[in-house]
């Protein structure tokens, strides 16, 4: 039986090397369909904001960051806006999710920068959303998913990135209408 020779040389071994990361790239699944956002504020206000997002991506928020962690109701967006500053990830989910999903969910959700919680009010199955970023899914199936918190939590557009997101607020401190 024949044995293929390894490379001799550095250009000749560098270039085996960059074939086999090439072909582990072309499997990796993609972040295609994540929505960016700029130019979110980063004011600390003392009321309610009415975000263009649904979860926000960004913009300004009330100074207490919403503890990350996994809740079983929803959580106040002017808070949780603060703990995405600070590099969280946070994925909602419709109420009527399968149990299969929130199992799913739940999985991805180690507490360290990440918020898990239901939205009744948003459009897609589940929502994924960091710092100016956000992708709306259909399952937590999705293969995207793991990636897109792999990438962003704690990721290169966080603009507080090292700031915690324990010892902040589990209450909403700011009265709602």
């Amino acid at each position: 039986m024949a044995r293929t020779q390894p490379p001799r040389d550095r250009a000749q071994r560098a270039a085996a090397m960059q074939r086999q990361v090439g072909d582990a790239v072309l499997t990796r699944p993609s972040l295609a369909g994540v929505n960016e956002y700029s130019d979110l504020g980063r004011d600390h206000v003392p009321e309610t904001v009415q975000y263009e997002q649904n979860p926000p991506t960004g913009g300004d928020h009330n100074q207490p960051w919403w503890n990350c962690g996994i809740y079983a109701d929803p959580i106040p967006a002017h808070h949780s806006v603060h703990s995405l500053e600070h590099g969280a990830v946070w994925l909602t989910y419709r109420p009527n999710l399968s149990e299969d999903d929130r199992q799913k969910l739940l999985a991805l959700a180690d507490p360290e920068f990440i918020l898990l919680s239901p939205n009744d009010t948003q459009t897609a199955p589940v929502i994924a959303s960091a710092w100016g970023r956000q992708i709306e899914l259909e399952s937590a199936d999705d293969e995207r998913l793991p990636l897109l918190v792999s990438e962003y939590r704690q990721g290169p557009q966080t603009p507080e990135p090292g700031a915690v997101c324990t010892g902040g607020t589990t209450t909403g401190l700011v009265a709602t209408s």
